[in-house]
């Protein structure tokens, strides 16, 4: 049974940035009622009424995976280790994005799966890419002349599919005997943790504790059998899954993670209606340093045009009546406004400059990237302001 515990209020889809303000344009912007349940049996949480993917993941898709450093140094780290661990002699990707993972493996040895065609374009002539969605019948497509796979990576999508049942069951299909999936997504854990609301938007339909996972695989016949926490996304989980007779043993670090977690009570709903609470005092807070900015004159930007700052400003009501415009590295997100509050953006060579008095973290999970970077901001006197894990003006 599923038991609402957030209501976040009318929102956009995450990746929709307008190519123009007009009217004609924002009356054309579907919008819908994000409330986030906890599953009284399986312990899983989900976004309560899931937008059709195929709204979402479209050949206008904007993310790049490879224009961030701190992705792309992760995922070649995470491929290095892999193939250390496992010699997969066939390796899938589903969500391949535009090749920052597969890149690191020989071509033969590659096979892609990205839904949209733009990202899938950057890939097919060098990689085997199909552009569908992942389903059971593109797997018993895929494996009807081929080698089934050794290793199925999967960072942040399977947590986006609202069939997980199909979903698994085209993975099991798909493993060779003693197959490994590898799948990284936004540990709920780290979520509640740091009250990082966020992280609840239309692609995440899912996020995922260990708990959860491990109970939601076996109609599938696979197992869990080892996890571990990255630092990716402000706090991130690598599940290791086989199947059900596979040679691998339930390791110790995994036991380890369950049994925090339940110290933590995550398939408790007390634990999530908590949480809410604690959304709630954040919005307020967030908001009196916003208003307190404007009546002080200050200029306020946001750094980082992300899907989860989407979350923020339209629960809080953040538009252009607090935030003068957006910097972004991603190029094809500039000269287009944000979802639903409709806020310009720019590039970050013309928007970080000595008249910016404070930026919001939008892109808060790639701290430390900033604050490096932005060390001359900084030091003219520019501040961050930040809502994970409680609003506040930060500098270092």
């Amino acid at each position: 049974m599923n038991k609402i515990f957030l209501n976040l209020g009318k929102q956009p889809l995450a990746n929709s940035f307008l190519s123009s303000n007009s009217k004609k344009k924002q009356s054309k912007e579907f919008f819908y009622n994000l409330k986030v349940a906890f599953n009284t049996k399986n312990f899983l949480v989900s976004v309560a009424n899931p937008v059709n993917p195929k709204f979402q993941y479209t050949d206008k898709y904007a993310h790049r995976a490879s224009e961030s450093i701190t992705m792309k140094n992760a995922f070649a780290k995470t491929a290095n280790k892999l193939s250390k661990k496992f010699s997969p002699k066939i390796v899938m990707e589903i969500g391949s994005n535009d090749g920052v993972f597969i890149k690191n493996f020989d071509r033969k040895k590659v096979i892609a799966i990205e839904p949209c065609k733009n990202l899938a374009k950057l890939t097919k002539n060098k990689y085997r890419t199909y552009p569908n969605f992942w389903t059971k019948s593109l797997a018993e497509k895929i494996f009807k002349k081929s080698k089934k796979a050794d290793i199925i990576f999967s960072a942040n999508t399977i947590s986006h599919i609202p069939d997980l049942k199909q979903t698994f069951e085209a993975i099991e299909l798909s493993l060779s005997f003693n197959g490994v999936l590898v799948i990284e997504d936004p540990s709920l854990m780290s979520v509640i943790g740091n009250n990082s609301y966020d992280q609840f938007y239309d692609e995440h339909v899912y996020v995922f504790s260990a708990i959860a996972i491990s109970n939601v695989i076996k109609k599938a016949n696979l197992r869990l059998f080892d996890a571990e926490k990255i630092e990716t996304h402000g706090g991130s989980m690598r599940y290791y899954i086989c199947k059900n007779n596979a040679k691998y043993r339930t390791t110790n670090k995994l036991k380890k993670i369950l049994k925090e977690e339940k110290e933590k009570k995550l398939h408790h709903f007390k634990t999530y209606k908590d949480f809410s609470k604690k959304v709630k005092k954040s919005k307020i807070d967030l908001v009196k340093i916003f208003k307190r900015l404007k009546k002080e004159n200050k200029k306020v930007i946001s750094y980082g045009a992300t899907y989860k700052s989407s979350t923020v400003f339209n629960y809080c009501n953040i538009g252009t009546n607090y935030i003068e415009y957006v910097t972004d590295t991603t190029i094809n997100k500039q000269g287009k406004f944000t979802p639903g509050k409709h806020i310009p953006i720019i590039s970050p060579d013309k928007g970080i400059n000595k008249s910016v008095d404070y930026a919001f973290l939008g892109a808060w999970n790639f701290k430390k990237e900033i604050l490096k970077k932005e060390k001359s901001f900084i030091k003219q006197g520019g501040r961050f302001i930040t809502h994970v894990p409680s609003a506040k003006i930060i500098s270092s």
